[in-house]
């Protein structure tokens, strides 16, 4: 499921309103890099703080997978509203249409339930609103990973907490948007996995509950491993760490933090619902 120049992006608007200027200079950054966009007429639709009704932001999806014409879809943004719109989505259609799709945030919601639903990747990456004002690295790591180029990530920069290696499927996101899904029918499965963490505006009191909540809801039994991204805004940002090891201390994995993925300056593009090795000696991880 790669693209190249001259692919065809469809986009959806599956949460929130987003600013049009934003918009076209992130369609703008997408035609830059050689691919040709289709933006549907009802992504500009408005209900309250989302992007038209439920069945007219799911339907937007549902038609882009089954259009042979489009070769990859990506989100307009996120926000709020991607939740809402799991039951209308047709989960046969995507399953026999396997196609990227592309979003972070609230898309979470979204680009945890296709990989669960129909086994089908995902890109955990820039939504067109942030490529507007995306840096040089994000860019350029976004074409490398959907023409499939992009296959590991030195992570230098980051913290190792807990030291180890591990194998597991990639999957993960938006912590919150992660942890309203528990106790629905599209609670995500995180057996045999490595978990990807980030969060935008929480203070480390909600991320501790939110986790504490996700570990006594047992999403956490049979991880493999923790990749810990960007907390950006968060108030006592300094408590992450310590919050994270004390979580995660029971299951003896290795935990990573400080990957440049999620809500910051730069948000490094990741292929979920694959296989990846972490090596925490090497400062590394590797698709497979």
């Amino acid at each position: 499921m790669t693209l190249k120049p001259g692919s065809m992006l469809g986009v959806c608007a599956p949460s929130a309103r987003f600013d049009t200027e934003k918009l076209n200079l992130g369609i703008g950054v997408l035609k830059e890099l050689g691919f040709r966009v289709k933006v549907p007429v009802e992504i500009f639709k408005k209900k309250r703080y989302l992007a038209g009704d439920d069945m007219v932001r799911a339907n937007v999806i549902n038609r882009l997978f089954a259009d042979p014409a489009i070769d990859g879809i990506i989100c307009a943004r996120g926000g709020f509203g991607s939740i809402r719109i799991l039951d209308h989505l047709n989960w046969n259609i995507i399953k026999q249409n396997p196609k990227p799709f592309i979003g972070f945030s609230d898309n979470t919601a979204i680009l945890l339930a296709i990989i669960d639903e129909t086994g089908n990747s995902v890109i955990h990456g820039p939504n067109v609103v942030s490529l507007a004002q995306a840096q040089e690295e994000t860019i350029d790591a976004f074409y490398k990973t959907v023409n499939g180029s992009f296959d590991k990530i030195d992570m230098i920069n980051g913290q190792i907490l807990k030291s180890g290696k591990c194998t597991g499927v990639l999957k993960g996101g938006n912590m919150a948007t992660m942890c309203h899904l528990v106790g629905t029918r599209f609670q995500p499965d995180f057996n045999n996995t490595v978990l990807f963490l980030e969060d935008i505006g929480e203070p480390a009191y909600k991320i501790d509950r939110m986790l504490t909540q996700m570990k006594m809801a047992g999403l956490f039994k049979g991880i493999q491993g923790v990749i810990a991204g960007t907390f950006e805004n968060c108030d006592n940002d300094e408590y992450v760490k310590e919050i994270l090891l004390e979580i995660f201390e029971e299951y003896n994995i290795p935990i990573f933090s400080g990957l440049d993925a999620g809500h910051g300056k730069v948000n490094l593009p990741l292929c979920m619902g694959t296989h990846i090795k972490m090596d925490t000696k090497l400062a590394k991880i590797q698709w497979v």
